[in-house]
């Protein structure tokens, strides 16, 4: 098969550019050179410019050194997207450690099995109420020895203000301040002077330790080296610069509101950002209003997000009332993006949206749409600079199907993770005899090299940009005392894309179970990206001939109630 997306490429930009491989605090340092004095973040009231922010992140390297961070040393971030975060990434890898991104929105118990598999010692958080007490937690249950904690205020124009406004809203929480804590203010009180390390082989040294669902049982570490992520960077700034957009490198604002521990937000956001030598304006949480008044007066230029955040802001009341004119580059990704949505905010903002396919697994770069030319509306892109993608046959990984026709998508390139952290026997599955990853995304690629995604061989749904895995939401159900059996599939939702609706068969002479009921069982159980939408009880789940539960059935009447209605 020939790589033909080469051919649909804009001009300017050549699928076999060079993408090299480096050291990725070198993409910080670049920037430090280069634009000094240009504000490289902008929070609440403050701005950092580059040459500060550069000696943040050489003081806390040397603070986490003090704290035993080295080369092999795992150090895990728990964070909001705060300037906190942008410091402590590239410190841990300047120290010579790994880093482990943690979400917010994991239950405890898959915290806890992070924190355990990924041999996280040391933690960064924030005294936030929604962060510290759940790794505060952690602490003498786990192998976690050390938690460095930040206050949101230090990072703000105005700390104290903000302090007393957080407290009493009930949003900080009390940090029990013992031989295991330390403050971050005392991790940057030092000369910067921290001891630099050689990786080595950039292709093959773990810079993150990133973790990704799976069909069943907990999380697995993708790891992502220091060339992968270097590699995406490269490929980002190639079809960001050449694809259309035109992005001028020292003149670009971003606006950052997707999370920093989602590959997405680090790789796009913060990664590319500072590649560009822009300025990021970082907001802690999406809300429409405050977007967009950020959007207007600070004429914003780049906007990755999602298709619930563009959704959200279309149908804000008196959207209109706001100068979007500045946009220039707007990325979809993490779900499929609605054609109407497409063309409300493409109204509103004469910008279009493009989409984009990745994986946590691909650092996680994949596909690109040029922003110029016709926009092929369910596609999402062809092949980025340097990598490439097959269409597998869904029952022989190791034989390629032609174009136009069905096949699992596999995609080789620099920026494929090195493998699963700990994991031989899943390793063992992800790649084809050619060295190909296996996605699980069921694709059909045109002679123009556009790819559309149809289905999934894998059990995953896709919540508001997040991988939310089916089995994984059944047994904390089927934790629950009046459950015999349970189906969880997905529904269409206007705003998350999917949703997980639960089929339950109750235990004879158990009382129903209505959703709210569910949902307060399931809250310590499951991620919040992961809590069900709907919920039906039924007498009996329909099975499979051999007496397997039937999801496919499930789904077919599901799709044909919504025709109905």
């Amino acid at each position: 098969m020939d790589e033909s997306w080469i051919h649909s490429y804009p001009p300017g930009l050549a699928w076999d550019s060079p993408i090299p491989v480096r050291p990725v605090p070198q993409i910080l340092d670049d920037a430090v050179a280069r634009w000094p004095d240009r504000t490289a973040v902008d929070f609440m009231g403050r701005r950092i410019a580059y040459a500060e922010l550069g000696e943040l992140v050489n003081r806390a390297a040397k603070g986490l050194q003090a704290l035993g961070v080295g080369p092999g040393v795992h150090v895990g971030l728990f964070m909001a997207n705060t300037p906190h975060y942008l410091v402590c990434f590239f410190a841990v890898l300047k120290a010579g450690g790994v880093v482990v991104n943690y979400s917010p929105l994991d239950a405890e118990q898959v915290l806890a099995h992070k924190i355990e598999d990924s041999r996280t010692d040391v933690l960064l958080t924030l005294d936030l109420q929604v962060l510290y007490p759940q790794m505060a937690r952690m602490l003498g249950r786990t192998r976690l020895k050390t938690l460095v904690v930040g206050t949101l205020g230090e990072m703000t124009a105005h700390p104290e203000p903000v302090t007393q406004q957080l407290r009493a809203a009930r949003q900080l929480a009390e940090v029990a301040w013992d031989a295991h804590h330390v403050s971050f203010a005392s991790l940057i009180d030092n000369d910067g002077r921290y001891q630099s390390h050689d990786i080595g082989d950039p292709a093959q040294a773990l810079a993150v330790l990133q973790y990704t669902g799976g069909t069943t049982g907990l999380p697995k570490g993708a790891m992502l080296t220091h060339g992968n992520l270097s590699a995406a960077n490269q490929q980002y700034w190639l079809t960001a610069t050449f694809g259309g957009a035109d992005l001028k490198e020292g003149q670009e604002v971003f606006l950052a509101v997707l999370p920093p521990f989602h590959i997405y937000a680090l790789s796009v956001n913060m990664l590319l950002g500072v590649r560009l030598g822009a300025t990021q304006i970082l907001h802690t949480r999406f809300e429409p209003e405050p977007i967009l008044k950020d959007l207007s007066a600070k004429k914003v230029t780049v906007f990755p997000g999602v298709p619930t955040m563009y959704t959200a802001l279309n149908h804000f009341p008196g959207v209109e009332q706001y100068d979007l004119r500045s946009l220039r580059y707007c990325g979809s990704g993490g779900a499929p993006l609605p054609a109407e949505v497409h063309q409300r905010f493409l109204q509103l903002t004469g910008c279009s949206l493009t989409e984009g396919w990745g994986m946590t697994e691909t650092s996680p770069s994949g596909t690109f749409s040029p922003v110029t030319g016709p926009q092929r509306v369910g596609s999402c892109g062809m092949p980025m600079p340097g990598s490439t993608i097959r269409m597998a046959a869904l029952d022989d990984p190791n034989r390629y199907v032609a174009l136009g026709e069905r096949g699992e998508m596999c995609i080789k390139g620099p920026n494929v993770m090195k493998g699963y952290w700990q994991a031989p026997e899943a390793n063992a599955k992800a790649f084809n005899a050619d060295g190909f990853f296996l996605t699980g995304d069921v694709g059909i690629m045109d002679a123009d090299g556009y790819i559309t995604i149809v289905d999934r061989t894998k059990d995953m749904l896709l919540c508001s940009g997040y991988n939310v895995y089916p089995r994984v939401i059944e047994e904390a159900i089927y934790a629950h005392p009046s459950v015999a059996e349970v189906c969880v599939i997905g529904i269409p939702d206007e705003y998350r894309g999917q949703s997980p609706k639960a089929f339950i068969a109750l235990k004879r002479g158990a009382a129903p179970v209505g959703l709210e009921e569910m949902k307060a069982f399931l809250k310590d159980r499951i991620g919040k990206h992961e809590m069900i939408g709907a919920l039906e009880i039924r007498e009996a789940l329909p099975k499979t001939p051999v007496g397997k539960l039937s999801k496919k059935t499930l789904v077919y009447e599901e799709d044909a109630r919504r025709k109905a209605a």
